[in-house]
């Protein structure tokens, strides 16, 4: 795939938004596009989850992946979804079943997603990222105490639903290279065991690159 001149929206949570970067022009969407000549739109916010909560409120991190698809720039050549560690994380969602077709399981949400992804963008290339490794990410209760399934679970959730509508995955939880329960690659790569440094991003950058490349 060339990348060069096109133009990518990035859909995702504080990762995209660009927590853990020393400043915006080294999270890992600006790396990519400064890699590839292509143009990075940003559509991050952080703490934000793909499944709809219980409570919607006003904040900004209650507006989940779904409601936010409406708002992408139309004239998008790729679109790339990274998330899911949110919905872990402190969604009160549940992980839910492969059939699901309601936002208000994980899986449900993943089958919305990606139909809306593909109706706004059917001609343009859909690409999902699964989360990376993070620290407790095998706790079966969550930071707001609320049961919840290891993390790997909603990692093979997102990769067999993008498997059902044929889009291509970029596996970093497979091989990211940042698992931050080794203590060099936490300092080096993720410092507070889940978001990414400048090093951090400038790996997802460059992987990200190389993955649409050989599309």
């Amino acid at each position: 795939m060339d990348i060069a001149g096109k133009t990518v929206a990035f859909l995702g949570d504080s990762i995209t938004e660009g927590v853990g970067a020393s400043c915006i022009e080294n999270r890992y969407t600006d790396v990519f596009a400064r890699l590839t000549g292509g143009v990075a739109l940003n559509y991050g916010i952080g703490g934000t989850r793909i499944a709809r909560q219980k409570v919607v409120t006003e904040y900004r991190f209650d507006r989940d992946f779904n409601m936010r698809v409406a708002e992408m720039d139309d004239s998008a050549d790729i679109v790339v979804v990274f998330g899911g560690t949110n919905d872990f994380g402190h969604g009160d969602a549940p992980l839910g079943k492969f059939t699901d077709n309601t936002v208000y399981t994980f899986y449900g949400a993943l089958h919305c997603l990606y139909r809306q992804l593909l109706e706004k963008y059917p001609e343009k290339d859909v690409v999902v990222l699964t989360p990376l490794h993070r620290l407790s990410e095998n706790v079966t209760v969550n930071e707001r105490g609320i049961p919840c399934e290891p993390l790997k679970k909603y990692v093979e959730a997102i990769r067999e639903v993008a498997e059902y509508y044929s889009l291509p995955v970029l596996d970093l939880w497979k091989m990211s290279g940042m698992q931050p329960a080794v203590e060099v690659i936490r300092e080096k790569y993720m410092p507070d065991g889940l978001h990414p440094s400048d090093l951090g991003a400038a790996k997802i950058a460059d992987k990200l690159r190389d993955f649409l490349l050989s599309l």
